[in-house]
């Protein structure tokens, strides 16, 4: 895990550094302190692990001011592509049109896209000895099958109230990616803004389902679930149990590790990415491309 902190430092310290102009020389160093206004916006898988390494390049030079806004992958790709922000936070693959506008994309880190269930589900404990498996998300999210039935085989007849997000999201995208190769405008339920609002459907209504990223379904500090949220199991291998080895939601710790190790299936785990513009100039017969801007 240090390693990867310390490939991400390095990662967002090249970033953000060449987004900075240089200030007056340091003699006695004989360095260039940096200064500076760095604009950020997009998704909310990689706010929480920008505001935090926003913070520590601001340690190290303190003339760099930060503005880092949520909004989604969506707006954080139209923001940065447009000129709005220096950088756009994107958890969902760049695709060719992008690429053709200048997108240039960095990947920083790796999260997941969880789904949840509220906390006070009656029949969470018999949710957690079987699992769901990737057929029933599929005919909770996509096909409606089971949005009144006996999802556990225990003869319930409740109603599911399924959530999803109304704002062009990468978590979104990921997750129907994994739900049959499918795409977010697939996706059947109500339409929430945001992860935190999403979540926050989730903790109202005790038969809801929906879908967060990871530091939207724990708590960053106690690494346990948030208030009135619990992840939803994937029974993986889809023999109707859920295995020792499938069992890695206690804590955030473990989810982690789970998605690094490779336990949790990729798509809804995806890497996480900066984007910045690139453009090409030439100088004589040369063409330059030119990012970071």
């Amino acid at each position: 895990m240090k390693y990867i902190k310390l490939l991400s430092v390095v990662a967002i310290t090249m970033v953000l550094a060449s987004s900075c102009s240089k200030g007056k020389s340091d003699d006695k160093a004989g360095s260039t302190e940096l200064e500076g206004k760095i604009t950020m916006s997009g998704a909310f898988a990689l706010y929480p692990m920008a505001v935090q390494w926003g913070e520590e390049f601001k340690a190290l030079h303190p003339k760099v001011q930060f503005d880092i806004q949520g909004g989604g992958a969506g707006k954080g790709m139209t923001d940065v592509l447009s000129g709005s922000t220096n950088l756009g936070m994107v958890s969902r693959d760049v695709n060719q049109e992008e690429i053709t506008k200048g997108a240039f994309d960095i990947s920083v880190c790796k999260d997941a896209v969880l789904p949840t269930i509220n906390a006070d589900n009656p029949y969470r404990d018999l949710i957690y000895q079987k699992g769901i498996t990737v057929q029933q998300f599929i005919d909770i999210w996509v096909t409606g099958k089971l949005l009144q039935g006996d999802l556990l085989g225990n003869g319930s007849k409740e109603k599911i109230e399924v959530y999803t997000r109304s704002d062009a999201a990468g978590a979104a995208e990921s997750w129907a990616k994994y739900l049959g190769g499918k795409k977010q405008e697939d996706l059947k339920g109500v339409g929430v803004m945001g992860d935190p609002g999403l979540a926050q459907a989730v903790v109202k209504s005790k038969f809801a389902v929906g879908f967060n990223n990871v530091s939207f379904a724990y708590d960053n500090v106690t690494k346990i679930n948030n208030p009135g949220i619990a992840v939803l199991p994937i029974d993986i291998n889809g023999n109707g149990t859920l295995d020792a080895d499938e069992n890695f939601y206690d804590n955030m710790d473990k989810v982690n590790a789970a998605i690094l190790d490779g336990k949790y299936p990729s798509p809804p785990a995806r890497p996480l990415l900066f984007v910045s513009r690139c453009t090409y100039r030439s100088i004589g017969y040369r063409i330059f491309k030119i990012c970071f801007n």
